[in-house]
């Protein structure tokens, strides 16, 4: 039976800030361990190997799809019988968290809320209720300094924590997890690879609608194509990828974070939740015992289908990678006519890279852009920052390290 008088969602105020140069805010820098930074943060010297192998008990198989996902322990396309109202897809992470509330797994959910003066911004807080998942429902876009909530929570007597998180927070939380006493840890992943500000993302909105104020839900889908919807009665807006403002962005619009980030599919966390290889579902794989656990809780209100694959990513991936070598540093620029573009969005729906298929063309595009930027803007990281499952990716584009880009085998 739920506790109907659970307080609601807690939303300390957090201390700290950011630190200078290659971070997202994931929140440690705010922790009162000053050095936790060194030890936790991916865009220093990330041990996706070690960390792997503690979370699932084994290391990724580089030939088979774990190159490119991570450690598999079930795949499947799947959404919510009974859609959840205000989801951004059918509700299915938020779902997994009230769950794990419901069944007395953990007695905490780290996660973040719309802030009140702006729906766009995401607010981190910390749920006991599983009723008030439901306030956690929908995308927000900008930082979120999730992690600082882990002081907060102790303090309170949590000890079994769950973590709703995108992949730079999840790897964060693994690194640290050995130091943090818990009783019990699960992560919620999501897949990320492009955030930025929320004061940038308005920018976006700013171009995409005469009336963005009335934006309340955008999704790139992986139908090649922005989905938006509106609270003031209009029709849902589909717009092509190809047909986006994006040339009229400011050429840092993505941070070198988001654009040099070695994670797209959230590896270390128990469970992924995402849209790349769902073909209009979500795209859940789970990694470990943990995850295939919090997976049955909520099985039976799924509806799953067949995993799709088809297309051929090599020509979309090859040519992200030249526009991204020729953007020298920016967005990614589309030379086509305007004329032209309309029919290729249609090309790209009817043949492009579809279901399985689109998501290794997204995650080979990722490690393609991360060796690309990170020549250009930090060379002496390259060998500390890309792990070799990156490598192995970028290597089919011509993308090979140098001597001084990697670092030897950890003993």
């Amino acid at each position: 039976m739920l506790d109907q008088f659970r307080p609601g969602p807690q939303i300390p105020i957090l201390p700290g800030a950011p630190r200078d140069g290659l971070c997202t805010d994931c929140g440690v820098s705010r922790l009162g361990d000053g050095r936790a930074c060194g030890r936790a943060c991916q865009f220093i010297a990330p041990d996706y190997p070690t960390l792997e192998a503690r979370a699932h008990g084994r290391n990724a198989n580089p030939d088979t799809d774990e190159a490119f996902f991570g450690v598999i322990h079930s795949m499947l396309r799947a959404r919510l019988t009974n859609p959840a109202p205000g989801a951004q897809w059918t509700g299915i992470t938020t779902s997994l968290a009230a769950r794990l509330l419901e069944h007395g797994l953990v007695d905490a959910v780290l996660t973040v809320l719309p802030d009140p003066a702006d729906r766009w911004k995401p607010l981190p807080a910390i749920i006991t209720n599983p009723a008030d998942m439901a306030k956690a429902r929908g995308m927000r876009m900008g930082w979120a300094p999730t992690l600082a909530l882990l002081e907060p929570a102790r303090a309170a007597g949590h000890k079994r924590l769950a973590m709703i998180g995108i992949p730079c927070q999840t790897y964060a939380l693994r690194a640290l997890e050995t130091e943090l006493g818990l009783d019990a840890l699960y992560i919620i992943g999501t897949p990320c690879s492009d955030n930025t500000t929320t004061e940038n993302f308005h920018t976006f909105l700013n171009l995409l609608d005469k009336a963005p104020g009335t934006i309340s839900y955008l999704e790139f889908r992986a139908d090649f194509r922005v989905e938006l919807r509106f609270d003031d009665g209009r029709k849902p807006r589909l717009i092509p990828f190809l047909q986006l403002p994006i040339s009229q962005l400011p050429p840092d619009f993505f941070p070198m974070t988001c654009k040099t980030c070695v994670d797209y599919t959230n590896r270390l966390a128990d469970i992924t939740v995402g849209y790349m290889g769902g073909d209009g579902d979500q795209w859940i794989i789970a990694r470990n015992a943990r995850g295939a656990e919090l997976l049955s809780l909520l099985t039976p209100q799924l509806t799953t289908a067949q995993l799709a694959d088809s297309g051929t990513r090599f020509g979309a991936v090859k040519g992200f990678m030249e526009n991204t070598a020729r953007a020298a540093g920016g967005l990614p620029v589309r030379r086509m006519p305007d004329w032209l573009r309309p029919l290729v969005s249609i090309l790209q729906r009817r043949f492009g890279p579809k279901g399985l298929e689109f998501a290794r063309a997204r995650v080979e595009m990722k490690a393609v852009e991360t060796i690309l930027h990170l020549r250009r803007t930090h060379p002496a990281r390259m060998k500390n920052m890309i792990p070799a499952h990156v490598w192995g990716l970028a290597a089919r584009y011509g993308l090979t390290p140098t001597t001084d880009e990697t670092r030897p085998p950890r003993p």
